[in-house]
């Protein structure tokens, strides 16, 4: 508020001061005229060549409190880029060798400010192949634990395990190329489709890039775009629609191949036509992988090896979809809320 404060004083100020200047010259342009020390051409072409500087003179004011705006933004960008790193990797850590085996949870506890407990006593087994559903009400902890496998954080009791080896003894680079993450809110970037694409395997060729388009349900409507692959969809893809963005993260994830994925709500805001597209495209996606799945709409669990149901952060219960329709627990209140209209 204070910058849109001073902005504004500073064009009437500057403005006020040039009116002021006008003003001293028609009054002494003015007396020259009428003695005749000065002809009245030169005086309107000295009065126009005045007034033509306003305008540039009130942009020259402005100049300062851009400056000042940016460097108070840059001052904030290198206070963020100053910021220690949460999550760092030991000096003796080891490249972490292609998935083959399992994810494993052990007892893990989880806590962003050290106080407030988001996940407690997590103890959770996947296989490799194995598809892990995470269903719960919202603050339940579904995002935050599957951000601990990417480690975006590390969890404060307990390990997380990847074919026996603990996740903090590994190089951050190699646990994350094992990854893949279709999330709600697209990453996309401000270049072309084909760029943004490649940025799952850069060193991909263009045919690379393409079949995993048509793998992904992109194919058709890049195609359609003004420049196809090479079209700009803007920034975080706002020339393109929220199915289409969501299909290009999908291509990425194939393009990158990860043997680990993880679905984070990747269809709760699309239509039912984008929804159609999107679920057909994960569906290619989630073949042969080990995948973790969050899910609100309980529809598109119902074929997960395991559904793990969180409340208040904690495992309520670990089973099938008939399964745990069959107990009186959480699961079951929620698939009924779900469909009781239906």
């Amino acid at each position: 508020m204070k910058s849109v404060k001073r902005m504004n004083a500073v064009g009437s100020l500057t403005e006020l001061s040039s009116m002021l200047a006008v003003a001293i010259v028609l009054w002494f342009g003015g007396k020259e005229v009428i003695h005749g020390g000065l002809s009245p051409g030169a005086f309107i072409a000295f009065l126009a060549a005045s007034l033509s500087l306003i305008k540039p003179i009130k942009k020259l004011g402005r100049i300062h409190v851009l400056n000042q705006q940016a460097l108070s933004a840059a001052d904030r960008i290198f206070k963020v880029m100053d910021e220690k790193i949460s999550v760092s990797e030991p000096e003796n850590a080891i490249e972490l060798e292609l998935f083959k085996d399992r994810v494993v949870f052990e007892n893990v506890d989880f806590s962003y400010d050290g106080k407030k407990p988001i996940l407690s006593n997590i103890s959770l087994e996947a296989k490799r192949g194995q598809i892990i559903a995470i269903v719960g009400p919202s603050g339940a902890g579904k995002s935050t634990l599957v951000n601990l496998i990417l480690r975006f954080y590390d969890p404060i009791k307990g390990k997380i395990l990847i074919d026996s080896h603990d996740i903090r003894f590994v190089t951050i680079r190699s646990l994350r190329q094992q990854i893949g993450l279709v999330s709600q809110e697209t990453v996309l970037f401000n270049d072309s489709v084909l760029t943004n694409i490649k940025y799952g395997r850069q060193a991909a060729t263009e045919k690379d890039v393409v079949d995993a388009a048509k793998a992904a349900n992109a194919h058709d409507f890049i195609l359609k775009l003004p420049n196809g692959y090479n079209t700009i969809i803007g920034d975080r893809g706002h020339n393109i629609s929220g199915g289409e963005r969501q299909r290009l993260s999908i291509a990425r994830a194939l393009l990158k191949n990860p043997p680990i994925l993880i679905l984070d709500e990747a269809t709760s805001q699309l239509d039912t036509e984008s929804e159609s597209l999107v679920q057909a495209a994960l569906d290619k996606l989630m073949k042969n992988r080990t995948v973790f799945v969050i899910a609100h709409r309980l529809s598109t669990v119902r074929q997960a090896d395991k559904i793990v149901v969180l409340e208040k952060g904690r495992i309520e219960t670990i089973g099938k979809h008939d399964e745990l329709l069959e107990t009186d627990g959480l699961y079951k209140k929620l698939y009924e809320m779900q469909f009781k209209n239906v």
